[in-house]
């Protein structure tokens, strides 16, 4: 996963800003490739809860750039990103995520314990607890439509 963080940071690395650290502290160019390792490792690792990684990876490195060349960098972390996810959303399930570690459930059991059941690829869930991914989806479809009746209150208010 590392060949599409590098790939961000070396686009980038030409307009990063030059800082002067003090002794032992990270210079802005290691700033920006650890901050683009997390990202990427963290989309690999925990792509159901990584909201928006494109947004996040460019709030984290936006201060080591200059004004006029941010439009730029946010486009090119948008299609490493996207690049990125579609190549995750391709693997094939073989029970080990990109780390080797073992594919389990996202679901919890009336123990509290994590369910050990290998999850399905589209939602993370195994078959068992199918029904916590579309309570997810209802939710996330009853806050999108109550932002935009609010959005709707707030423009006949104005």
């Amino acid at each position: 996963m590392y060949r599409f963080s590098r790939a961000i940071y070396r686009e980038l690395a030409d307009e990063i800003v030059e800082d002067h650290p003090a002794a032992g502290c990270m210079d802005n160019h290691e700033r920006v490739l650890k901050a683009c390792e997390s990202a990427i490792e963290r989309l690999a690792t925990d792509r159901h809860y990584f909201a928006r990684p494109a947004r996040t990876l460019f709030a984290d490195i936006r201060p080591y750039f200059p004004m006029s060349a941010q439009a730029r960098i946010y486009r090119v972390i948008e299609n490493y990103i996207a690049c990125a996810d579609e190549f995750l959303s391709r693997q094939p399930m073989t029970g080990y995520d990109l780390a080797g570690n073992p594919l389990q459930c996202r679901a919890t059991t009336r123990k509290g314990t994590a369910c050990q059941r290998m999850p399905l690829p589209h939602n993370g869930y195994c078959p068992s607890h199918q029904h916590l991914a579309e309570t997810e989806e209802l939710a996330e479809r009853l806050a999108k439509q109550q932002l935009a009746e609010q959005q709707e209150q707030e423009l006949a208010a104005a």
